[in-house]
């Protein structure tokens, strides 16, 4: 397991939306709550554990954007997020270090 952190931790990058788009069209963006670590998720993922993969979509820790969350990151470009792709989806936190 720390072999694939470490391979995903090297993965882990920040991205701006005009980079996520083409992946939100493509229906493979999965937004994971800040409370989360974003290693953590892609490694549950990545590992194909489906029980806690199941409990944080219960629990709405993870989901795909809503259709106001995409308003919103269209309305501020300058938005940051931390991304993780773990095949097929791509996960992103929004970064926490921007002005508003």
């Amino acid at each position: 397991m720390q072999e694939l952190r470490a391979q995903l931790a090297e993965a882990l990058d920040e991205a701006e939306l005009d980079w996520l788009k083409p992946h939100i069209q493509r229906d493979v963006v999965v937004v994971v709550h800040p409370q989360l670590d974003l290693l953590d998720v892609g490694i549950a993922i990545a590992r194909d554990d489906a029980l806690t993969v199941q409990h944080w979509i219960s629990e709405q820790l993870i989901h795909k954007p809503s259709s106001h969350q995409l308003a919103d990151w269209n309305s501020n470009q300058t938005k940051r997020f931390q991304a993780l792709i773990v095949q097929p989806y791509v996960l992103v936190q929004e970064s926490v270090t921007q002005g508003a």
